[in-house]
């Protein structure tokens, strides 16, 4: 899986916000504190807004927080917000690609793929990033050696 910028950004900026706890924060707090480039962060915080992750209000006392708390707000749906479908292969959803001959159980390999990355990414909170204590079913996937191995 390939993690773009705009993904990681929108992750690490809602973890900002989890984190503050409610309370407004400035548009250049987040960004001096997770070194994302300010135009960047508007792009995705514009998106945030539109999807209900995220409020704002301007003004000395402005800023943005979550919409909702951050224990009901997933990765998963940060991800969507800013970047569509957590899998999709050539735009399309897997189910929705014609694979023909000896390339047929492609569709059930992506098909696979998802569902593990919404195993985990639908599981994760906004609150569990900003508390810094992770699921037991995520820790047990990175205790395992092998998940660190590049291959």
């Amino acid at each position: 899986m390939r993690v773009s910028a705009k993904v990681d950004y929108a992750l690490r900026a809602a973890a900002e916000l989890a984190a503050a706890g409610g309370d407004p924060v400035k548009r250049e707090a987040i960004a001096g504190a997770q070194a994302i480039p300010v135009p960047f962060l508007e792009q995705i915080l514009l998106a945030l807004k539109r999807a209900g992750i995220v409020r704002t209000r301007r003004g000395p006392d402005g800023g943005y927080w979550l919409a909702r708390p951050a224990a009901e707000i997933t990765l998963a749906e940060v991800i969507r917000a800013v970047e569509g479908p957590l899998a999709n292969v050539q735009g399309a959803r897997p189910e929705e690609v014609p694979y023909t001959g000896a390339a047929a159980p492609l569709q059930d390999v992506w098909i696979a793929v998802r569902a593990n990355l919404r195993a985990v990414l639908e599981e994760v909170t906004l609150a569990d990033l900003a508390n810094g204590r992770l699921p037991a079913s995520v820790g047990a996937l990175t205790r395992d050696p092998d998940a660190w191995h590049t291959r």
